[in-house]
């Protein structure tokens, strides 16, 4: 027996040599030499391929808990189709995740006293690129701690040259197809970060304010942001409502308001809520998407109240200069001075947008800025998910992503930041028109004659990201574009079904007419013990990394895996993990017991020498690897893994060689053969079968076993 058996198994000296073992032998590379995969006879599945491309984890930092889960199910996944006998592609990569990595930067420049906002941008951007390069080697030797069986040969950074290249590229294509333009529309401004927002880069928070009811002419009008009324001069009703119906469209009436008397206009729309408040209401175009569509449906003015910094601008006479929060109350102070404020409700809930870093009260602004039109490209996602080209596990995320393809808004790409991919277009600042310049050639404006200038914007991370299927895989001419794509299995978080999978479904159908993937798998949130979100402000963060070097990887996968179905958010606790690891040692000790108890009994697989009770017992391992091999092939990893452990423990350890040590000490020979064959029989198709979810330990068993043979990795999925 190899002496390391005699020994505990000790993760801390195995999963760093084993991982080195593994990518120098060059078998994470899908061209790799495995001669019975490479042969028709032997390989049911020969020539076929199969590819998921890893959702780059953020460069600026460690791993969480949710990246040890998705890392953990991708490898299940490569592993698992790689013992198939399929070509394999596991594609490793780094996102430079612009908004949130520059937020992260800005946080250090604070403790050092300094701001972005009094730097050079080359030199604020070469800052954040050394930072980040820094970071991102920690982060790749932690996907390597945790197992993934990627192929780093081809690992990809979103601002690599030819990423950065192509990105911009795609932007110059939309455009001339119509698909790209640069308007003056109302967007998602964060005060602080000093940027406009996606939709999806925004949150909404339930906040309890004052909700202030004020007089306007013969009306009664409700809001809970004051600030924002000075530009107000158009009052809007719904055109059925029968209260109002003595006052008709375009009407004027001349009124007492905040800085003294003004002209109102009488707007009947039907985006009014007749339900809501009093009916009525008066829009500020310039700070209010719903009031912005009114205004451009009707052709109505637009003005700013409130700057990029939140401040109020010189139209609020008074008050111009101040803050939001310190102009409110003054405002309504005034308001109530004047007899124009009828009652105040102080307990009004309502949900407020706000960044989803900072959670800044988002302020909207109308800015020129660069839009995605999304309702084409959505059409054509739409139609192929409808068609059944795309599968969703689980299935009611199938109808979430139709939900956001439906409803989608146009898509706002331009961000005011330094770290990112540049937007290739220049800007005229005489007419504000805007044309995407590859070759940095243009110099005049083709509107106005003007001089033009560099666009200083970065394009939304999303941008590239929604590329990330064929930038990867060498769109539109490398080889492996043409054989490994589309790729099978996009893997990543529930949170994502409506800010990345659809832009990538909508990417792939746009540049190569192909769906990028043909299964979505969604899981979930990983909480901790109580089922919390984690999160640094509460102290209740698990660092995968760390639980790993206290309990081994084998265990932390085997607690990500265990009780999470698809879809389902998880609670992380210790002792759950602590439990997986005396599973690592039952694996081990088993071993240990069936090498100890047969020295001497050489495994030739001889089946038919076996006694009718150990044929039972074969056909029951072999009926239970049938209903795990369904399991896997169903993205059923969660029950798989459950099988496989009670199984081993209670099944094979408690009964079986418990009821093998009295064979094993017995007389009768042939009984004492067949059990022995039986055990090294389990043992080998158990450490296969556990190895998707238990590489470390699994491989280092089969070396034990196995001295001088191929490595577990590459050996077939046990199929009887």
């Amino acid at each position: 027996m190899d002496q390391k058996l005699t020994k505990p198994y000790d993760p801390t000296t195995t999963e760093g040599r084993i991982y080195e073992t593994w990518e120098k032998s060059g078998y994470f590379q899908p061209e790799a030499d495995r001669p019975w995969a490479d042969n028709p006879k032997t390989n049911p599945n020969f020539g076929k391929t199969f590819t998921i491309i890893m959702p780059p984890p953020n460069a600026n930092g460690h791993l969480h808990a949710g990246h040890a889960l998705f890392i953990t199910m991708e490898d299940i996944m490569t592993r698992y189709k790689r013992m198939q006998g399929y070509k394999a592609l596991w594609v490793p990569g780094a996102d430079h995740a612009g908004f949130e990595t520059q937020i992260v930067y800005e946080k250090k420049l604070e403790k050092e006293g300094r701001s972005r906002f009094g730097m050079e941008a080359k030199d604020l951007y070469d800052e954040i690129y050394a930072f980040t390069m820094e970071h991102k080697k920690y982060m790749e030797a932690e996907v390597r701690a945790v197992g993934a069986s990627c192929d780093w040969s081809r690992e990809k950074f979103t601002l690599d040259k030819d990423v950065i290249e192509k990105t911009q590229t795609t932007f110059k294509k939309m455009y001339d197809d119509g698909l790209v333009y640069r308007g003056k529309r109302i967007i998602n401004w964060c005060t602080k970060h000093q940027t406009s927002l996606s939709d999806v880069e925004t949150e909404f928070k339930e906040k309890k304010e004052p909700f202030y009811y004020f007089k306007y002419g013969p009306f009664t009008i409700g809001t809970s942001r004051p600030e924002t009324k000075f530009g107000d001069k158009y009052v809007v009703m719904h055109p059925a409502d029968t209260r109002y119906q003595e006052y008709t469209h375009g009407q004027q009436i001349d009124l007492e308001w905040i800085n003294g008397p003004i002209t109102a206009t009488v707007i009947k729309d039907e985006a009014i809520d007749m339900e809501f408040g009093t009916g009525v209401m008066t829009i500020t175009p310039w700070h209010d998407a719903v009031d912005f569509d009114i205004a451009q449906r009707h052709n109505l003015d637009k003005e700013p109240i409130i700057d990029f910094k939140g401040r109020l601008l010189p139209i609020a006479g008074e008050f111009a200069g101040l803050k939001i929060a310190e102009a409110r109350p003054k405002i309504v102070e005034k308001l109530q001075a004047k007899g124009l404020l009828e009652k105040i409700d102080e307990n009004y809930l309502h949900n407020v947008k706000v960044c989803y870093k900072c959670e800044t009260t988002i302020e909207p602004q109308i800015k020129e800025q660069w839009f995605v039109k999304m309702k084409p490209l959505a059409a054509k996602a739409i139609e192929a998910v409808n068609e059944n080209k795309i599968k969703f596990i689980p299935d009611n995320y199938r109808k979430i992503f139709l939900y956001w393809m439906e409803n989608t808004l146009d898509w706002n790409i331009s961000r005011q930041i330094v770290w990112g991919i540049s937007i290739p277009a220049k800007i005229c600042d005489a007419c504000s028109d805007g044309t995407p310049d590859l070759d940095n050639t243009i110099t005049t404006c083709k509107t106005c004659g003007g001089e033009m200038r560099a666009d200083t914007d970065t394009f939304d991370t999303w941008f590239s990201s929604g590329q990330w299927p064929q930038l990867v895989l060498g769109y539109p001419e490398g080889k492996d574009f043409e054989t490994y794509h589309p790729t099978d299995v996009m893997e990543t978080g529930h949170d994502l079904i409506f800010k990345w999978v659809p832009r990538m479904v909508i990417f792939g159908l746009y540049l190569t007419g192909q769906i990028p993937f043909h299964t979505v798998y969604m899981h979930g949130l990983v909480n901790d013990a109580q089922g919390k979100k984690m999160s640094k402000s509460k102290g209740n963060v698990v660092n995968p990394i760390e639980i790993a070097s206290k309990y081994g990887m084998d265990a932390l996968r085997m607690g990500l895996v265990i009780g999470n179905p698809p879809g389902s958010d998880s609670a992380l606790a210790e002792n759950k993990i602590k439990g997986y690891k005396n599973f690592a040692n039952k694996v081990w000790n088993i071993s240990r017991f069936i090498l100890e108890s047969t020295e001497g009994i050489n495994f030739d697989g001889n089946f038919s020498a076996f006694t009718p009770a150990d044929q039972s017992l074969k056909q029951e391992l072999a009926d239970l690897l049938v209903d795990i091999t369904s399991d896997m092939d169903n993205y059923r990893f969660h029950l798989a893994a459950e099988k496989l452990y009670h199984y081993t423990w209670h099944r094979l350890a408690d009964e079986i060689i418990e009821d093998s040590k009295n064979i094993l000490k017995g007389e009768d020979v042939v009984a004492k053969n067949s059990r022995a064959q039986f055990l090294h029989f389990a043992l080998r198709q158990v450490l296969k079968s556990l190895h998707p979810f238990m590489p470390f330990l699994t491989e280092e068993l089969w070396g034990i076993i196995n001295p001088g043979g191929s490595l577990l990795i590459i050996e077939p999925w046990p199929h009887l």
